[in-house]
């Protein structure tokens, strides 16, 4: 590493050391135990999944509005009632906050809705005040600021509640800037107003009969799962149906409900197990984990076809791509087609390509799951490439697309995934982008209110993802100087030639494997360690060695006898016999009597010491070897299962010792030789192989196949790539194709994924860009700070002078020179529910 990069990590370490985080980095275990404790008992214990959702105040107001056939002047579901007089947040609203504290704009519909069921009743006169001084502050910032312009379902559902609260006497007074907004958003409705999944708000010129409302119920007596449309059918039509889906739903959730019901419980619980994995956590609920995702695939092998509604099959793909990613992440044999049926339905992609823009979390999930393909699985190339073509319109479209305007971070992780491919991406560095952006925990966007855990939004959750990440993070610090101590005590950093990835090294090591090793592992430090002596090995064969250097240190690594070694191949053959003597020796304390296993990594090592001087006798002499001549030494060359085979034996379930030895390599360990050269060579053909007189692969395919240009050569290694990445992938997440355990089966993906993440676009491994240091720092030096969400907006007080004065308090001395306008708009009857 150059002296500037080693003083830029230096002083973050300096610096971060002064400060007061060292006091929020020493985290006990047993706090972070605790709060697993904890969060398994809210979570996993038997509790209502309905429990775990955040009330719809849009919906439970609707709720709320419906009188009792047998007392008008009563409400039938008081509770309802009761849960809005009691929840409205002390800035005014209703409705919920983003992760920046703000309120989301749902929060102007539902706070409308909430209003409008209290002023039917006559009771909460203070409530609809504040409410009203809410949205009389907040409305245009809302309308202007962040959501310009408003999705779609918020031009359906807003114009309605302005509608409905001025019929009931709610009178709101705009600015013109404001009236003129509220104006257009009302235009913007006469587009799209189609769909009576809307219906409580429609309006009143919109011609609707019973007989059509009817139709359109479901078996259960619901308009499309929706709460407050299901409310207005059974004030319109007063179906029997109507009612008894409504008692059921108040039944179920006996207060505030839930934006749609009944939920599909199986999607609940897919999503607290995605949230576990990306938040950095599933090692400390793997139990859980795998019990939900046994009953999940028993149920995905039992199903048979479905018939699907238009209305649900966004809902149903979204659960279906979350649950193949999922499952066979988890080592389920699920196919494809469990998610890729929309592929046969012409109707279905047509739909989903014409309201893309509102359905970017869909194809997102869609995209996601296409990560995980194996070969020969055609219908995913071709799910990938649908999904990703739409993703990427609806981020060119991002003012029109509904997640995109609401959750300007959500539009910063679809990029990211864009961007940089899974298989690409480092396991810690993940956690913590989704840590930070936690304001996405939404599962599925309503009507007009958003699809909450609120279990994901629980303090305890976020505390627990932080002082995990955090606890890591000290750990990976403490490691670091360490292994840094290592590498300068063993001289390796002082060669005076070649490259000093000491820092890159460990980072790789650490933040690729978070989600596999448990705190204490050993791997990190065996993987770094060997990684930073095969970078210095592999450059002194390269750059500085002469051919009498190189054959005499290969010699010494085969009889394994250091000897008349002087200089740099002394420093290097005593750091490699330390090395695999401490291993050896801690596998034997680890294992027990008859494991030793110097002679096996003795062996694996002159393997590689092998392949170098190899290597550097057909570069000195000028020698072109043969393809497949290159490749098999090649493969070896690149020392990627140099490093995972030593580091798998300590992990919980080891390698079998017979696997180390080059007779025996696994599939999977061949596939992992074979990627890793690829993706070395593919990267840095021009940068380096041209220049130093070294050949590679895609050198050697343009030299056996000289009618074609170069870009040709490496479009069809990209190919080969491709397929083999997939063939690991395929090795790692199925059962049967390999007989080593599954803990070393991932510490192979891992590797692989280090090995894409520095060469994924240019050879970040030899380049010191500012990204890759700000990476670092991020992984190892920079903790997460836990703030719990605080509005930014500060509550409105209520005057109690007069009409002006409340205006002037509200919107400030400025608005007085404004003209002020009190809306109107068409009503919409309430009416009584027909018996």
């Amino acid at each position: 590493m150059s002296h500037r990069c080693n003083y830029i990590l230096k002083s973050s370490v300096m610096a971060l050391n002064s400060s007061p985080f060292v006091s929020s980095m020493e985290l006990s275990q047993s706090s972070i135990q605790d709060l697993v404790k904890k969060i398994k008992k809210e979570m996993f214990s038997n509790a209502d999944i309905y429990s775990f959702v955040s009330p719809s105040a849009y919906d439970t107001a609707w709720v709320a509005m419906i009188p009792d056939p047998n007392q008008p002047d009563r409400p039938m579901f008081a509770e309802c009632l009761d849960w809005v007089l009691n929840s409205q947040r002390e800035e005014g609203f209703w409705g919920e906050f983003d992760g920046h504290g703000l309120p989301t704009i749902d929060s102007l519909p539902a706070t409308l809705a909430s209003m409008v069921a209290l002023k039917h009743w006559n009771v909460g006169v203070k409530n609809i005040d504040r409410g009203l001084a809410f949205i009389h502050a907040n409305a245009e910032k809302l309308l202007e600021e962040k959501y310009n312009p408003c999705p779609r379902w918020f031009a359906i559902v807003f114009p309605a509640m302005v509608e409905l609260a001025c019929s009931v006497g709610i009178e709101m007074i705009f600015t013109d800037r404001l009236e003129a907004m509220v104006a257009e958003i009302f235009d913007q409705r006469q587009q799209i107003l189609n769909t009576i999944s809307y219906l409580e708000a429609l309006p009143s010129w919109y011609d609707i009969s019973h007989e059509e409302i009817v139709k359109h119920l479901s078996g259960e007596g619901s308009i499309f799962r929706s709460p407050s449309a299901t409310a207005r059918a059974f004030m319109v039509t007063g179906k029997e149906e109507c009612l008894a889906y409504l008692q059921s739903l108040l039944q179920r959730c006996p207060t505030g409900v839930p934006s749609v019901y009944p939920m599909d419980e199986e999607l609940v619980k897919l999503f607290m197990v995605n949230q576990l994995q990306r938040l950095g956590l599933a090692q400390h609920f793997v139990d859980e984990i795998d019990q939900i995702l046994s009953v999940v695939h028993r149920n995905y092998m039992n199903r048979e076809g479905e018939t699907r509604q238009i209305n649900f099959v966004p809902a149903q793909l979204y659960k279906d791509s979350l649950a193949f990613r999922l499952l066979r992440m988890h080592g389920h044999s699920v196919s494809p087609w469990s998610f890729c049926w929309f592929l046969h339905h012409d109707d279905i992609m047509d739909h989903i390509q014409n309201n893309c823009q509102c359905l970017s979390s869909v194809l997102l999930n869609v995209y996601r799951a296409t990560d995980l393909m194996f070969p020969g699985e055609y219908e995913l190339e071709e799910a990938r490439s649908f999904s990703r073509n739409l993703v990427e319109k609806s981020i060119s479209l991002r003012h029109q697309d509904d997640n995109l305007v609401v959750f300007p971070n959500f539009q910063r992780m679809i990029e990211r995934e864009m961007s940089l491919p899974w298989i690409a991406r480092l396991d810690h560095l993940d956690h913590r982008k989704w840590i930070e952006v936690n304001e996405i925990n939404t599962l599925w966007m309503g009507k007009a209110s958003f699809y909450r855990l609120s279990c994901l939004h629980d303090d305890d959750l976020m505390r627990l993802a932080m002082e995990n990440y955090n606890f890591r993070q000290s750990i990976y610090n403490k490691e670091l100087v360490e292994i840094t101590r290592w590498s300068k005590d063993s001289g390796l950093s002082k060669m005076g030639f070649g490259r000093e990835n000491t820092t890159y090294c460990y980072f790789a090591s650490a933040a690729a494997s978070s989600s596999q090793l448990l705190y204490d592992s050993e791997v990190r430090l065996v993987v770094a360690k060997g990684a930073i002596l095969i970078t210095v090995a592999d450059d002194f064969f390269d750059m500085q060695g002469t051919m009498d250097e190189l054959e005499t240190l290969t010699e010494a690594v085969r009889r394994w006898d250091g000897h008349g070694l002087t200089s740099h191949t002394e420093v290097i053959f005593k750091a490699l016999d330390n090395l695999v003597n401490d291993i050896a020796a801690k596998y034997l304390h680890q294992q027990g009597r008859g494991c030793d296993i110097a002679k096996i990594l003795r062996d694996l090592w002159y393997e590689t010491f092998s392949s170098w001087l190899m290597e550097a006798k057909w570069s000195k002499s000028g020698y072109i070897p043969s393809i497949e001549e290159y490749l098999r030494i090649g493969m070896i060359s690149i020392a990627a299962h140099t490093l995972v085979l030593q580091a798998s034996c300590f992990l919980n379930s080891s390698i079998p010792i017979h696997k180390l030895r080059p007779s025996q390599y696994e599939p999977i360990t061949k596939l992992l030789m074979v990627t890793t050269r690829l993706l070395n060579d593919i990267q840095i053909y021009q940068e380096k192989e041209q220049v130093d007189g070294k050949t590679n692969f895609v050198l050697l395919d343009r030299n056996e196949n000289p009618e074609t240009d170069i870009e040709d050569s490496i479009s069809y290694l990209r190919g080969i790539l491709d397929e083999k990445k997939k063939e690991l992938i395929q090795h790692v997440l199925s059962d049967g194709l390999s007989d080593l355990p599954n803990s070393c089966k991932h510490i192979h993906l891992s590797c692989l994924k280090v090995f894409q993440m520095f060469f994924n676009s240019k050879n970040e491994f030899d380049s010191r860009t500012s990204e890759m240091l700000q990476d670092i720092k991020q992984a190892i030096y920079i903790p997460l700070e836990f703030q719990k969400a605080k509005p930014s907006i500060k509550p409105v007080p209520l005057p109690s002078e007069g009409k002006n004065q409340i205006v002037n308090a509200i919107l400030g001395p400025s608005f007085k020179n404004q003209t002020i306008k009190r809306f109107t708009a068409y009503a919409i009857p309430l009416p009584m529910p027909r018996v």
